[in-house]
């Protein structure tokens, strides 16, 4: 499988961390930077170019992930979300990693360099790498819904019970 990364100078270490400890898993990376420290530099630069060649290589049918790392991740994820294609998830905990597989999909995540350990940045990483989409309908039905959004900018339906009102209240 091929990971590709991308972070700012916060994510930086965790970055050069991860992209180790992929190749020693057998892992195919790309990293697509920063590749040196500055303070300076900006996330969305390397975030995007990350989550362009996930949701790329996806479009190809190939089976690729992404890992985009700031110091909360939180701009790292806005930044990826940004891409047509990618469903990117803000990462915390192992829980949130299997999550991200199993309810969304997600194929890329984002972590903070600057709110855990590099041990437990990376366990999160392992958890969301072996984690299989197992396909649920409600999952596949709600991915669904979404896309369309993304390519059409078409809402989904209001469910029978939100044309209600507040009436049962």
């Amino acid at each position: 499988m091929r990971v590709h990364l991308g972070s700012d100078h916060a994510g930086l270490e965790l970055k050069d961390h991860l992209l180790n400890w992929l190749v020693e898993h057998d892992y195919e990376v790309v990293d697509h930077g920063p590749f040196v420290y500055d303070a300076l530099d900006d996330y969305p630069v390397f975030c995007l170019r990350a989550a362009e060649g996930v949701a790329g290589e996806r479009a190809e049918g190939l089976d690729s992930l992404g890992v985009v790392i700031g110091g909360s991740g939180n701009g790292e994820q806005i930044a990826a979300n940004k891409v047509a294609g990618v469903r990117s998830a803000l990462v915390w905990s192992e829980e949130t990693a299997v999550l991200a597989r199993e309810h969304n999909d997600a194929n890329v995540i984002s972590v903070g360099g600057r709110m855990h350990t590099l041990e437990e940045m990376t366990r999160f990483v392992e958890v969301f790498l072996s984690t299989a989409f197992p396909g649920d309908e409600r999952h596949v039905r709600r991915i669904g819904q979404l896309a369309t959004y993304e390519t059409e900018g078409e809402l989904p339906p209001l469910p029978e019970s939100a044309l209600r009102g507040s009436a049962d209240a």
